[in-house]
């Protein structure tokens, strides 16, 4: 499942949420009723996916932030003088940038 799909997934869910949270406070005059059980049942479901899709995304976001950081240290310790030469210009652009103020 790409990127996308997971986050149309994780919003679709949280308007889920939201949806529950609106049926919830209309029935919250009924606490006795079985549509408010029923939608408290919903929502809470509706929560803990919600909540397990935000682990699992931030879970990818962490392995694919250190797949990154592995790669630029290993293309480093590899091509040291690219490295500095790299860091350098970006130096250079960064100080001119500055010094325009």
């Amino acid at each position: 499942m790409s990127s996308e799909n997971h986050n149309d997934a994780l919003m679709h869910d949280l308007q889920a949420v939201i949806h529950d949270a609106e049926v919830l406070l209309k029935n919250s005059a009924l606490p006795s009723g079985d549509d408010f059980k029923n939608a408290k049942a919903r929502f809470e479901a509706t929560i803990k996916n919600a909540k397990d899709e935000i682990v699992r995304l931030e879970r990818l976001v962490v392995n694919k932030t250190k797949e990154a950081a592995k790669s630029t240290d290993t293309y480093v310790k590899e091509n040291p003088w690219q490295a500095v030469g790299l860091g350098a210009a970006v130096g250079l652009v960064i100080g001119l940038l500055i010094s325009r103020k």
